[in-house]
């Protein structure tokens, strides 16, 4: 039964990693649907001997890095961490799941190292950088950016009230439910109202006075179809939420119905001549479904566009094809929303 169990173990690790390297080599999210019995294998190992070589000092990762391939070789003094594009928080989970089932101490040691960073990078008013420290640049700002803010509050809430994370001290748990509060403090202290009423955010806020704020000279003060989404989903998954979440969800799903684009769609055009051997068009199409504009203008409600010269344009075709196709400019994420308001909306009634 035994001999059994590792061989079956062994056509699912290989199946897992097959599928893996035809899509590019597997990153930290990936192994974290792996089982407890490959956590306590020797490549297991490997793999967490890499994270823990990319941790800086501070206790957070690199973005943009492949922390699970190679062992960092470096100089200690370029690893420069942050929040922003899903860096940190995956390494962070893969040494909870590690210790937990190995229970050796050096990735207990490092987990909580990174753990309190993400509390100490806390601002006062609940929000949170890109960077900590943050520099003077955009990175001081509470970023919502690619989910940034929201990726760090699901983390938290986690380790206040999931199993799996049992290890940690009661004293620690407990002051991650205390950012969690805050955290959902600061994003209603955010939300863009008009007209006195609660509609979306931008992608990122000024630390000081919850304004929307500039990032890259192309993301500019704006509503943010894509980053909202990510905020309403999680205000939506609050439990006997506050009248004043519910407000922000209402309000935020009646303007993600009045700015939805329709009877449009992104296609790829061929195109030989170019770069990259293809170019981004919006052509017409009835029967398409709705689409919503990453940046909307903060007055007129009108998507935005805008290329690395800070102008914002009205037209995806009026920006160059380095920032047209190398950067998403229309989704689809607010359809989910919308698609699951009803029933929450219903379940909050109940609960009254």
């Amino acid at each position: 039964m035994r001999l059994a169990s590792s061989v079956k173990f062994l056509v699912v690790a290989v199946f897992y990693f097959v599928i893996s390297s035809a899509l590019g080599a597997a990153k930290v999210a990936d192994y974290l649907r792996q089982s407890d019995e490959w956590f306590r294998s020797v490549e297991a190992k490997e793999v967490a001997a890499n994270i823990l070589s990319f941790q800086s000092d501070a206790g957070d990762w690199p973005k943009n890095t492949n922390t699970t391939v190679h062992r960092f070789e470096g100089d200690r003094a370029t690893l420069h961490g942050t929040f922003d594009n899903s860096a940190t928080l995956p390494e962070l989970r893969f040494l909870a799941k590690l210790f937990s089932v190995t229970k050796a101490p050096e990735y207990e040691k490092a987990f909580l190292k990174g753990f309190d960073h993400v509390l100490e990078a806390q601002y006062a008013n609940g929000g949170w950088p890109q960077t900590s420290p943050p520099s003077k640049g955009y990175d001081r700002h509470i970023t919502f950016n690619d989910d940034a803010m929201v990726n760090i509050l699901n983390f938290v809430r986690d380790i206040a009230r999931e199993h799996a994370f049992d290890f940690v001290a009661v004293a620690r748990r407990e002051r991650a439910a205390k950012a969690f509060d805050r955290g959902i403090d600061c994003i209603l202290k955010c939300q863009i109202r008009v007209d006195g009423q609660p509609t979306l955010w931008c992608a990122q806020h000024d630390e000081i006075n919850f304004s929307p704020a500039k990032a890259r000279s192309y993301e500019l003060p704006s509503f943010s179809g894509s980053e909202s989404a990510g905020i309403v989903r999680l205000l939506m998954t609050i439990p006997k939420p506050s009248a004043e979440i519910v407000a922000a969800v209402d309000g935020a799903v009646a303007f993600f119905e009045r700015i939805k684009l329709t009877g449009i769609r992104e296609v790829k055009v061929d195109d030989p001549q170019s770069p990259k051997g293809w170019d981004k068009r919006i052509v017409e199409d009835p029967g398409a479904p709705p689409l919503w504009a990453r940046f909307y203008d903060l007055k007129t409600l009108k998507p935005m566009f805008v290329d690395r010269d800070g102008l914002p344009k009205e037209k995806l075709s009026d920006i160059g094809y380095e920032r047209r196709n190398g950067y998403s400019w229309l989704g689809n994420s607010p359809a989910r929303v919308l698609a699951e308001y009803p029933a929450w909306k219903k379940s909050v009634a109940t609960a009254k």
